[in-house]
């Protein structure tokens, strides 16, 4: 047989275990949908709009870490300038849409990201990890003392309305479907970026950088993209967690939210689609499961240990290392 026809046969080998492995995952994604679909059905429907909100706030950070190789201490600002905006705009102005307070929360978010990576995207490592906590920092302080954020109290009372004027979202199982289209929405974009050939770009940048820059990428440009959109993401996760639950509070800007998020990406799996999502699930659930029993006062300890021993035995996180598995045994 001639080499170019050993060729051949490696490609169509290639191309039959792609085209294998996208069932598996379009079959995959069906069925999750299928779950989410029918799931208030048998759960009750604010606890599952809670792990949607943390799920699309850990998609959004895994874009930054997982595949662009940037490790934000500060993405709990995001998530709060958005649910403090939308929650202000709501409470303030009687007719303004839902859907018009989220969209104003997610551009200031938008904004406020800029303004992130502006100062700190030119840094590296733990210089840039320090440089969105001090960012953050600061944001939390404005929270703290400005007057439209209710300070210490935050905002309570926040009118979920209707939208497009028409369905009423005081409905819980109304607003579980609108949340879940807008984290569906959010998901489909993450995986398009990460899919295309700009996702490519940056995961050579995460790869290694000096040799993306030595190709003629400019670096800073593309990290910033990713940072912003990724600040996008996160404050349009803030605004829907702030219609759902009707309050704005401090918790959302405090560091302790940063520190929960990168725990959430890392035990679902960094640089993984899924992982995030399951990672949020995970520990949404586990914090709920706690507070209800004699350890509720032991949930930072308890969260504190997982987070050890993700770093240190599981470094692909719950489906890192069932990818991984899959791997071994199915090749």
């Amino acid at each position: 047989m001639s080499n170019s026809e050993n060729q051949s046969e490696l490609q169509a080998t290639m191309m039959n275990d792609l085209k294998a492995d996208q069932r598996r995952k379009m079959i995959l994604n069906l069925v999750i949908l299928a779950l989410l679909i029918l799931a208030p059905a048998v759960i009750y429907a604010t606890f599952l709009m809670k792990i949607l909100c943390f799920a699309l706030f850990a998609v959004a950070f895994n874009l930054l870490l997982g595949f662009t190789g940037l490790l934000s201490f500060g993405h709990a600002a995001f998530l709060a300038a958005g649910g403090y905006t939308t929650g202000y705009l709501l409470s303030s102005y009687s007719g303004l849409t839902t859907e018009m307070g989220i969209i104003a929360g997610t551009a200031a978010a938008t904004v406020l990201g800029v303004l992130f990576a502006i100062v700190a995207i030119r840094r590296q490592g733990i210089y840039f990890a320090m440089i969105t906590l001090a960012l953050a920092q600061l944001v939390y302080f404005v929270f703290v003392q400005a007057p439209f954020t209710g300070g210490e109290d935050g905002l309570h009372g926040v009118p979920r309305g209707h939208l497009f004027g028409i369905i009423d979202l005081e409905n819980n199982v109304a607003m579980y479907y609108f949340v879940l289209a807008v984290f569906i929405g959010g998901y489909l974009l993450v995986q398009r970026i990460v899919n295309s050939p700009y996702g490519q770009v940056l995961k050579a940048i995460k790869q290694n950088e000096p040799r993306a820059v030595s190709l003629g990428y400019n670096v800073d440009r593309y990290k910033m993209i990713a940072f912003v959109i990724s600040a996008g993401l996160a404050g349009l996760a803030g605004s829907l967690k702030t219609v759902v639950f009707q309050l704005a509070s401090l918790n959302d800007a405090h560091w302790h939210m940063s520190g929960e998020v990168i725990l959430m990406t890392l035990l679902g799996g960094t640089g993984t689609l899924l992982g995030p999502v399951v990672g949020a699930t995970f520990v949404v659930n586990l914090e709920y499961q706690l507070s209800q029993g004699p350890l509720g006062d032991w949930v930072d300890p308890i969260l504190g240990a997982i987070f050890v021993l993700t770093v240190m035995a599981f470094r692909s996180g719950i489906v890192g290392e069932i990818q991984n598995f899959m791997r071994k045994n199915m090749s």
